[in-house]
């Protein structure tokens, strides 16, 4: 028959499977993380230069596109905000990583502390 696991047991089960799958995923959110800070970093410098550089620092016009047009620079100013919002999430979504990451080898450690404190090496 099987035995009815204490409930305190099960706790540590269950808190030993939570760090586990945090510390698989690490490596995946943090890449991800990455790649939006990267791309929309990219984006805001680009939006950035069409709005003030071009057509304001040197004076770029060109015949096809007014770059001073009102709809699109409103146009523009709308994707600028978006594309920050994205590079605001991508660094939060990093930084929460990292600290995640330093809490889980915290409490690794602490776990191989009681555990030398006892005597239960494996």
């Amino acid at each position: 028959m099987a035995e009815d696991k204490d409930p305190f047991v099960s706790g540590i089960e269950a808190h030993e499977e939570f760090l586990q799958h945090i510390e698989r995923g690490e490596k995946v959110i943090k890449t991800l993380a990455l790649m939006t800070i990267f791309v929309a970093a990219f984006l805001s410098a680009s939006y950035v230069s069409q709005l003030v550089l071009l057509p304001f620092v040197l004076g770029v016009k060109t015949q096809t596109v007014d770059l001073v047009d009102p709809g699109l620079m409103a146009t523009e100013v709308v994707v600028l905000a978006l594309t920050l919002a994205w590079l605001y999430v991508g660094v939060r979504d990093y930084l929460f990583v990292r600290r995640l990451a330093r809490q889980v080898k915290e409490i690794r450690s602490a776990e191989a502390n009681v555990a030398k404190k006892y005597g239960l090496d494996s």
